[in-house]
């Protein structure tokens, strides 16, 4: 079975989960109040760096690149709202892993989350090993402990569609990267001309193939495929010829 149609992984009965909760912020609503994918991505990445904090592991891991992220939007989570977070591993190695984070709204709502995350030395820009205690703490809640990177999706074959991404000095992060976050404003873009595909419940995948820097003049393409079980839209963000990010919008089946 292809990785990109499994189910996340489910909540262990024990180990480390870290859990915190606020209330969803104006400011990550879409028309419709509810809590859109870049905020989910924002919300994600602040949750992981409180649970470094909580397992005493902010300072020797301060840095890490997201490689794919994985949003399950099985109902969305509108506003007002208090969002309860949940974060846990799924799955790590060395110098990486696979971090869970479930969204459930107070008032209804809930949103699962995986990322692929690599722990970064800021200096040689390169992946560093984590530290004993750190691998510790985040295998109380996984069997797998020899994660490998493998990529879920193809780069679209024959895009149908393109239009161009504009970026801000706003969308780069201390790596002089476009931040992760930024990714899902492009998504957005094609989620408004593919609406149906994004009808809940729904799957949503980035994978990060290669940086993009401010004054890179980006495209976003996209291809809507009908020879599977359901529609799926393949998208990727690409500079000139060069695919730097891809990206798939599907529904999702809960069976």
């Amino acid at each position: 079975m292809n990785p990109v149609d499994n189910p996340l992984a489910a909540l262990p009965d024990s180990g480390y989960v870290y859990r915190t909760a606020w209330r969803v912020a104006t400011g990550d609503i879409g028309a419709d109040l509810n809590l859109r994918l870049d905020g989910v991505a924002r919300y994600i990445q602040e949750v992981g760096a409180e649970n470094l904090v909580d397992a005493g592991e902010a300072e020797a891991h301060p840095h890490w690149l997201v490689q794919r992220t994985v949003i399950d939007v099985i109902e969305p989570i509108g506003f007002p709202n208090e969002v309860s977070f949940s974060r846990w591993c799924s799955a790590l190695s060395l110098r990486w892993c696979t971090m869970r984070v479930d969204l459930v709204g107070s008032d209804g709502g809930r949103i699962e989350t995986e990322g692929f995350w690599i722990a970064m030395n800021a200096k040689t820009l390169t992946p560093q090993r984590a530290t004993d205690s750190l691998i510790e703490k985040f295998s109380t809640t996984t069997d797998e402990h020899r994660l490998k990177w493998r990529p879920w999706l193809t780069n679209p074959a024959e895009p149908e569609q393109a239009m161009p991404f504009a970026l801000r000095r706003t969308d780069i992060d201390l790596f002089e990267h476009v931040t992760n976050t930024a990714y899902w404003h492009a998504v957005h873009e094609v989620m408004a001309v593919e609406p149906d595909v994004c009808t809940p419940p729904y799957r949503t995948v980035i994978e990060y193939r290669k940086p993009i820097k401010y004054g890179e003049e980006v495209t976003v393409c996209w291809q809507r495929r009908t020879d599977t079980p359901t529609p799926e839209v393949h998208l990727a963000l690409t500079v000139g010829d060069d695919v730097r990010a891809a990206g798939l919008l599907r529904r999702l089946s809960l069976g």
